[in-house]
């Protein structure tokens, strides 16, 4: 208590005010400071004050593109000192990325000296190290400057003056682009083709009611300076153009030399070691088996240049870099977000249409302000013409005035009736100009003059001739500096897509083994025994298929679903076998019937004993869900039968009934689907059901088993049996009737 007291000591003119009321209009003003002042460009120079007074700055330097350049140093003293008095560090990376050629489509400053890298953008050099002036297009930005196009406004400290915006003929804001974070706001402007857009404002200006869609089929999606492939479709391209903001889609560039794949062109803002960090990292994880090295070739003449060099001239090229562009920066996400600061001083996003308008309107303004400002000036002069034509046609009369008269000016306004202008005009003559040559050399430049006022005056009245010359100027300008676009616009470009483990893992010739009661492994090689394996007690084989290690294993279950799983993924054959419900949550009751492999090109015949069936192609059998797929189709009492593989092309269909017919027919008959009920394989009476289906070669043999019995047959003994799709079949012989248990394929041997 004993402690000092705050006390509050009344300031004379001071307000008191709540703490809440300041603090938020003092983070008020400082929002619209960012804003307006520092992160957002204006819609009629494309440039934030710090860029502008650094272009500014240097025009005052004298660092033209032709002169010599000069320590950047220098240059951000003079920008610091006079017009933006922040720290020189932020200042400068702002002038250094001016000059990198990879971050600006067409850039403002010409640098000399180590101003970074697409690598790493901010590895550039010490400002006491590099050089640097203006380039040439920069000057297209200044070359207005003095002819009375912009306003002026004092700087910081009020001793000097600074333009609030440059008077650029050309719209440098799509031209260049920028990008910047404010408060409660931010801007993500992509670059895009000079040429392109001259043509867009000039036909925007002939026809203001232009479409976006034509618009857009002028000016069909940004031109990054790194080059690269746009493939964001050019439905979602015009829509982000209508809208104002959005997300593309930007790819790297790649050809094949002989075996290798050469990456010549990244996204926009994507650094090569960085990709070749990530694509390193995937090959000690042995996720591209298929890539025997990586080396980057980069140099000054191939700015990018990175190599993948395959282990062999079979790998597919594609399929190697759609996984790259699914798993690595060599496929990106820019965004776009054309929110700026308009004519009217307040940020708004804007679409592509009204953004054009509205910078037209600021060129029109400007080109008017200095036609106007030539006007005058040529005004000017003529009437010190006159003044000074007058001076000649009484040369003695002046000369006397000069000479003896005390205040000669005003003598000269009161006996000549001149202007102020015109007297001082009089008194400026040299005395060698009174020759009487330059008399005839005044009534030239009269004359001259003359003929440009008129046509200065002609231009500013007629609407159509006034267009006509800023057109005139899109268009020089655009062949002076434009070049072609280097961003290619891809439509319909393969989608990127990651390697599945079963693509990279090694092809190993494996024997998946499944048993009665849902028991699975697997076994290396393709001549695994799988009936001398041991098995739990009450369980044995039902059946197995021969595959390779990096393929997916489906599974029919008596219920018509089917499931999906890596073949890699099972325990070895040497152990009992790992449980199915353990991978999937199959219906109580639920047995297995059948397994389906091999490559996703495979086919396989699936039936039921109802007598319907049809051909499935593997690849469309994968499902990734524990819960499987529908896949089967089964009429009431109806249960699937284990399937069969369709070994080649002109195969048959090999069917026999419960009542002891056989049937043979061509596979094509049946047709493909990917789930169905299927047609009818073979007609059944009522109470009759199918015993057994498979699909023989067209030189196989084809074996019938009885329980232990079997019978084979062949040649003449097989096309016996041969017909028509859904047809009864021949009855087998007696004995093998009503006993049939199973159907199977003894493949041609030769010999």
């Amino acid at each position: 208590m004993g402690g000092p007291q705050l006390k509050l000591v009344p300031v004379d003119g001071a307000e008191p005010r709540p703490l809440a009321e300041y603090a938020e209009q003092a983070y008020l003003d400082y929002s619209m400071y960012v804003i307006l002042d520092r992160a957002l460009p204006h819609l009629g120079d494309g440039l934030k004050p710090v860029q502008r007074r650094i272009v500014y700055a240097m025009s005052e330097l004298g660092l033209a593109a032709t002169a010599k350049p000069r320590k950047s140093a220098r240059t951000i003293g003079d920008v610091i000192g006079k017009f933006h008095p922040h720290g020189d560090a932020a200042c400068y990376e702002a002038m250094v990325h001016l000059a990198q050629p990879f971050a600006y489509r067409h850039p403002l400053v010409d640098g000399h000296g180590n101003f970074g890298a697409v690598d790493d953008p901010k590895s550039f050099a010490a400002m006491r190290y590099t050089e640097a002036r203006l380039t040439a297009y920069a000057q297209t930005l200044l070359a207005e400057l003095a002819q009375g196009t912009v306003e002026w406004a004092d700087n910081f400290d009020g001793t000097l003056k600074e333009p609030q915006r440059l008077p650029a003929p050309l719209p440098n804001l799509l031209i260049n682009g920028s990008s910047g974070i404010a408060v409660g706001m931010s801007t993500d402007i992509p670059p895009h083709n000079m040429r392109e857009l001259a043509v867009a404002v000039e036909r925007l200006a002939k026809s203001p009611g232009m479409s976006l869609g034509k618009l857009c089929s002028l000016v069909p999606g940004p031109d990054f300076p790194t080059g690269g492939q746009l493939i964001t479709p050019q439905e979602e391209l015009r829509e982000i153009y209508r809208k104002g903001h959005g997300v593309m889609r930007l790819r790297a560039s790649f050809r094949r030399e002989d075996s290798l794949i050469v990456i010549h062109e990244l996204p926009w803002q994507v650094s090569g070691s960085r990709v070749l960090e990530q694509i390193a990292r995937q090959m000690n994880a042995k996720r591209l088996p298929m890539l025997e090295t990586l080396r980057d070739e980069s140099d000054h003449e191939n700015p990018v240049r990175l190599i993948l060099e395959p282990r062999s001239s079979r790998v597919d090229a594609d399929a190697v870099m759609a996984h790259l562009f699914a798993t690595t920066d060599l496929e990106r996400s820019v965004r776009v977000n054309l929110n700026v600061i308009g004519q009217d001083g307040r940020p708004r996003v804007r679409d592509l249409r009204g953004l054009l308008l509205e910078w037209l309107a600021f060129r029109r303004a400007t080109l008017r302000r200095r036609l106007k400002h030539r006007e005058e000036q040529v005004s000017q002069r003529l009437h010190v013409l006159e003044g000074l034509m007058i001076a000649y046609l009484n040369l003695d009369e002046v000369i006397r005035i000069v000479r003896y008269e005390d205040d000669p000016k005003a003598q000269l306004m009161a006996g000549f009736n001149l202007s102020a202008e015109q007297a001082d005009g009089i008194l400026n003559i040299r005395l060698r100009n009174l020759a009487r040559i330059e008399e005839e050399k005044l009534l030239a430049e009269q004359e001259k003059l003359e003929a440009e006022r008129g046509e200065l005056r002609s231009t500013l009245a007629d609407s159509a001739k006034f267009d006509q010359l800023m057109i005139s100027e899109f268009r020089e300008l655009a062949t002076a500096h434009g070049d072609e676009r280097r961003t290619r616009i891809v439509d319909g470009a393969p989608a990127a897509q990651a390697f599945q483990e079963e693509d990279v893992a090694p092809a190993e010739a494996l024997t998946v083994v499944l048993s009665r009661h849902g028991f699975a492994r697997a076994g290396k090689g393709h001549e695994l025994d799988s009936a001398a394996l041991g098995y739990r007690p009450g369980d044995e084989l039902l059946c197995d298929l021969r595959c390779q290690s990096n393929q997916q294993v489906v599974l029919l279950s008596s219920e018509g679903r089917v499931y999906t799983l890596p073949a890699h993924s099972l325990p070895s054959a040497r152990t009992l076998g790992e449980p199915l419900s353990s991978r999937f949550n199959v219906a109580d009751g639920a047995v297995w019937i059948g397994l389906m492999g091999g490559g996703p090109d495979g086919s396989w015949l699936v039936c039921a004993t109802g007598g319907h069936g049809f051909i499935a192609a593997t690849g469309k059998l994968y499902s990734r869900s524990r819960a499987g797929k529908a896949f089967l189709r089964l009429a009431e009492g109806s249960e699937p039968m284990p399937p069969a593989a369709v070994p080649e092309a002109g195969s048959r269909v090999a069917v026999a009934s419960s009542d002891g017919r056989l049937l043979l027919f061509p596979v094509q008959e049946l047709p493909e689907s990917a789930a169905a009920r299927g047609v009818l394989l073979m007609g059944l009476k009522k109470g009759e059901r199918l015993a057994a289906a498979t699909v023989i070669g067209a030189r196989d043999r084809l074996g019938v088993h009885c329980g232990k019995r079997r019978m084979t047959l062949r040649g003449q003994a097989l096309e016996d049996y041969a017909g028509k799709r859904a047809r009864r079949g021949r009855l087998l012989p007696r004995g093998w009737r009503n006993n049939v248990t199973r159907l199977a394929r003894e493949a041609f041997r030769g010999g």
